[in-house]
């Protein structure tokens, strides 16, 4: 379908790990860590799982591709993630010196490669990483949009049983 070791045969494998959050009702987010054309991390959303803030599929990635390589700068690395990092995610992907960022979904609330701001390129850092934006950008925001549709069903499908289940206890009552 796509050449291999293209950002788009990347991103489907940043794809794949998002879908493997989505099974586990995470928000679905994936990300993969290439150097020198080989995956050598990939990682999913795990807050929900881990009951932990940092649990970002773009950091999990990270740590996972430090140990890979034996040090906590990956200065040659690709990041390819679902969503656009937000301001943590973009601080860890700055300190580890990932070289370039490739991501497919804008996040216009808190995306912090372009989009609510740019602190991957900001010069007033002591690293800045090359940006590609928007790559299978469809598919990811499908992802998305499809996830958090999903969760929203399932809160009001929640809140009608309640609510039929609370007219059930007031007529037992009145009887």
């Amino acid at each position: 379908m796509f050449e291999k070791h293209s950002d788009e045969y990347f991103m489907l494998e940043a794809i794949k790990e998002a879908k493997n959050a989505e099974i586990l009702e995470e928000v679905p987010i994936g990300a993969v860590i290439v150097l020198h054309g080989k995956i050598i991390a990939r990682a999913h959303n795990l807050r929900e799982t881990n009951q932990s803030a940092v649990s970002h599929a773009e950091l999990l990635a990270i740590e996972q591709a430090c140990e890979a390589v034996g040090s906590w700068r990956l200065e040659d690395a690709e990041l390819f993630v679902t969503l656009e990092p937000c301001a943590m995610c973009a601080g860890a992907i700055i300190l580890a010196r990932v070289k370039r960022v490739v991501y497919g979904a804008a996040d216009p609330k808190g995306g912090c490669a372009g989009t609510f701001m740019n602190l991957l390129q900001d010069e007033r850092f002591n690293h800045q990483s090359e940006v590609v934006a928007g790559v299978l950008e469809q598919s990811c925001g499908q992802l998305l949009t499809d996830f958090f549709r999903s969760v929203r069903e399932r809160k009001k499908a929640a809140k009608l049983k309640r609510k039929q289940e609370l007219s059930v206890e007031t007529e037992f009552r009145s009887d």
